[in-house]
């Protein structure tokens, strides 16, 4: 059915492609792709680190490409290498949309005027685009305004990591924590930019391994998808995050990294299968959880 488009539905669409993506798969899992040289399976020739990094990259999107609702690339692991990884970044996107499988690029930019437009090129203004990225929004909300001008993003709210805690749990004056603070305005941001089905272009991360504040959060944001990560190897439980998924079940993309993408084998299996076992894993566990499947 095509949906008529109406000044709250998103202009870029780009939500709307995220939500058919998951219906398509039937789930809600995301495959974070951040690979580390040194953890590389054997099978792959390191003696060139951007080589090997390529392949690898290759292989796990190949072999998670039609079981997961997106990708999630994580920009450092690649811009380390300069150009040449920068380059493979791009062939990942190109690679990503003959699958049509939606990318986020994990860059977690921010900055103010001109620089975040030149960020948002990087991210956006290329052959084959990212469609979200990752920003950080503590230097205030116009400085998102270009990122939204080309694709989605999603905004660093409650982050997974064991010192978040440290500033994004801060009380302020009207009782609110940082989080709190930081998720009302991405909920202000989000609303007139919501599809059809009433989810917005701006996202939000929040973590699993907080689940009884990413409840609270989520309720903060009605209309946003959230990035989930802490799913496998930091701790976070897929079972938690059934209140983060909404009543559709489109709510939240939950992601795992090393819980996949380094999977171990078992006795004469490739490593692109023992990844492609993982990610169906991941992807039936999320899908019933979210009701998708």
């Amino acid at each position: 059915m095509v949906m008529e488009m109406t000044e709250e539905m998103s202009v870029a669409g780009i939500s709307d492609r995220l939500i058919a993506a998951m219906d398509r798969t039937g789930c809600n899992a995301c495959v974070g792709l951040d690979p580390v040289l040194e953890k590389l399976p054997l099978a792959i020739d390191r003696t060139d680190p951007v080589h090997a990094i390529r392949e690898f990259s290759l292989g796990v999107l190949e072999s998670v490409a039609e079981t997961v609702a997106c990708l999630k690339l994580q920009s450092a692991c690649y811009e380390r290498y300069g150009a040449a990884g920068v380059g493979v970044i791009d062939e990942l996107l190109a690679l990503a949309a003959s699958h049509k499988l939606p990318v986020i690029l994990d860059a977690k930019r921010g900055d103010i005027g001109i620089s975040a437009a030149h960020y948002a090129a990087a991210a956006f203004e290329r052959s084959s685009p990212a469609s979200w990225l990752t920003v950080n929004g503590y230097l205030g909300s116009e400085t998102l305004e270009p990122y939204l001008e080309h694709g989605g993003i999603f905004v660093l709210v409650r982050t997974s990591n064991q010192g978040s805690a440290e500033f994004q749990s801060l009380r302020l004056d009207d009782g609110r924590t940082v989080s709190d603070a930081m998720a009302d305005m991405v909920a202000a941001l989000a609303a007139p930019r919501r599809n059809a089905a009433g989810w917005s272009d701006v996202g939000a991360v929040v973590g699993a391994t907080h689940p009884s504040e990413a409840e609270q959060l989520r309720n903060r944001m009605p209309s946003v998808v959230l990035l989930v990560p802490g799913i496998g190897a930091q701790g976070g439980c897929v079972a938690d995050c059934k209140p983060l998924c909404g009543a559709d079940g489109h709510g939240a993309i939950l992601t795992a990294s090393r819980s996949v993408i380094y999977a171990p084998t078992q006795h004469g299996e490739l490593w692109t299968e023992a990844v492609a076992t993982a990610a169906k894993s991941l992807a039936h566990e999320t899908g019933t959880m979210a009701g998708l499947r």
